[in-house]
């Protein structure tokens, strides 16, 4: 018979699973942006999807890429043609899905999405036209605590953060659960106190979800880093030229880019 502390924990973590992810079923077949490989991963519960996107144009070095994680209740399929910016500057795209989301299995959770995040860096990586110095990782609001953990496992020459949280604690604290209860906590502040890695953090004035403090308090933390505030919320900050003028300024100055690409 279960304890009335471990039912009270159960409930717990059922109510946090149901507040941080919430997977948004696939609507009609897939789109596959152009040249993109779609991969795939065996987990307990049935399989993980990423679509890889080469950059375009061509090179006989090995070239950049950037992870991308989106955010809650979207899907890779959302995000095809909004990052095409990054392949026209020659940086390949891979897109990894969260378990449960889209055409993807599994249950969810911090350790399992890192898990299957870092399986396909590795993947990433061993490409020949990819160069393992040049990865960056990308993140949009639960999207950015992931690629945060993920840059405490594997090195990026970059990492980009928009609309992102300090961590789960932080932003559960309105509705005063004890931070010592929270299971997944994608504590995207540790991440950068330890880390040197050259940081662009992008948030709305305007987000009532994910205040911009959290950003704020990402810069203050960030060895190397600079933040960009839009007249937005929390989902419709612009990714007009100014938003990709200063991705592209970030990647050039952490070496990203390079004039021989």
């Amino acid at each position: 018979m279960l304890s009335t502390n471990t039912l009270g924990c159960s409930a717990l973590y059922q109510i946090q699973d149901g507040y941080l992810y919430q997977p948004r079923p696939v609507d009609g077949r897939v789109a596959l942006p152009s040249g993109a490989e779609r991969w795939w991963l065996d987990v307990e519960g049935g399989r993980v999807e990423a679509w890889y996107l080469p950059a375009h144009g061509t090179s006989d070095e090995p070239g950049p890429a950037v992870v991308f994680a989106h955010g809650n209740r979207e899907l890779i399929d959302d995000w095809g043609e909004v990052l095409e910016p990054y392949r026209e500057m020659g940086v390949a795209v891979l897109l990894p899905e969260f378990r449960s989301y889209g055409r993807s299995g599994g249950a969810p959770s911090e350790a399992a999405l890192v898990a299957d995040f870092t399986h396909f860096v590795d993947r990433l990586e061993d490409r020949p036209e990819i160069d393992p110095a040049r990865v960056v990782f990308h993140g949009r609001s639960l999207g950015g605590g992931v690629v945060g953990v993920l840059s405490t496992r594997r090195r990026c020459a970059a990492l980009v953060l928009e609309s992102t949280f300090t961590n789960v604690p932080d932003l559960a604290s309105r509705w005063m659960t004890p931070a010592a209860a929270i299971r997944d906590r994608y504590d995207t502040r540790q991440a950068l106190i330890q880390s040197y890695t050259p940081t662009l953090i992008m948030h709305g004035v305007e987000d009532t979800l994910i205040p911009i403090r959290h950003a704020s308090e990402l810069h203050r933390l960030g060895w190397d880093s600079r933040l960009v505030a839009f007249d937005a919320g929390h989902s419709d900050v612009p990714h007009t030229e100014v938003y990709w003028a200063h991705v592209r300024e970030l990647l050039t100055e952490a070496g990203v880019l390079r004039e021989d690409d």
